[in-house]
């Protein structure tokens, strides 16, 4: 620091939404979108939207409008141009060389079955066994990259407190590009969170575990770190999460402030009953001057 310069500016707070395109959006969806802009409003920043189409094959046509007509109909106002994964292909190839460069990552021979079948359990599947870590086997060729898990991960989240993570056992060498040559959600994630000066990600906690993968990728590309905060989880009859593999119903575009109600109920704010039978716009009111983190 140059003597006298004083202490660094703070960065102003940007947080983001960022769905993938493979369904509607579901309730589950709106805890996550409600919970984050209001973070961010709260702060008084700004609130992106990204669209994670990174992954063509379990993508559904016309879904990425869907959510943005979806949200606009909700009363989300996001902040700036939407950001398409899809088209940041070379800002993933530019970050990956960069990887390579520190011998962050290395190249994979192996099928998915046999990761599965020689792989080790691991908080959130199967741990990668290794079998190229120190280089590819004879007679096997690159399919995929992957990032060298070492270490441990410590950060403090704004919703579940202090978290730890073995990378290396609990996380293993995971990838980065995948066989069919797009870019893996953690590497696609950690470059567009920088790209975009996100501050603050807020997020279900479904994908707690996602976060110290990203953190360790960020710390390789020499970048600022978000905070996070994982929300609570919508569930099921069955216990299980909200999610469109699990057939969650899709948000119905007709009846937004209903459900933009019962998604501040799960949230602990208690909005008023006869907010419910208003508008959108007198319910968002009411949750900017209200919402409380810390009732979560």
């Amino acid at each position: 620091m140059t003597p006298g310069a004083g202490p660094p500016k703070p960065r102003r707070y940007r947080g983001r939404f960022a769905p993938s395109p493979t369904g509607p959006l579901h309730f589950g969806s709106l805890v996550a979108a409600l919970g984050s802009c209001l973070e961010a409003r709260r702060h008084g920043g700004d609130w992106l939207v990204r669209i994670d189409d990174i992954d063509p094959a379990r993508e559904q046509p016309g879904a990425a409008d869907a959510i943005l007509r979806t949200l606009e109909r909700f009363g989300f106002e996001p902040d700036g141009e939407i950001v398409y994964q899809s088209r940041r292909r070379a800002a993933y190839a530019e970050a990956l060389d960069g990887l390579r460069a520190r011998d962050a990552v290395f190249a994979c021979g192996c099928t998915r079955k046999e990761v599965l079948r020689l792989g080790a359990p691991g908080a959130n599947g199967v741990v990668y066994p290794g079998t190229c870590r120190n280089g590819l086997p004879p007679g096997r060729e690159a399919r995929t990259w992957r990032a060298r898990a070492d270490g441990h991960i410590r950060f403090d989240d704004a919703f579940q407190g202090p978290v730890e993570c073995d990378l290396a056992g609990e996380v293993g060498d995971f990838l980065v590009l995948r066989a069919d040559g797009w870019p893996a959600y953690h590497l696609a994630a950690a470059v567009d969170d920088v790209a975009s000066r996100i501050t603050h990600v807020v997020r279900g906690h479904d994908l707690l575990l996602c976060t110290p993968p990203q953190l360790l990728l960020m710390t390789h590309l020499d970048a600022a770190m978000p905070r996070y905060g994982h929300l609570p989880l919508a569930l099921n009859s069955d216990g299980q999460k909200l999610s469109k593999q699990n057939h969650a119903a899709p948000l119905d575009d007709t009846r937004p402030v209903r459900q933009i109600h019962d998604a501040l109920r799960f949230l602990q704010q208690n909005p008023p009953d006869a907010l419910a039978r208003g508008s959108v716009g007198d319910l968002w009111d009411w949750a900017h001057m209200h919402w409380d983190p810390a009732r979560l």
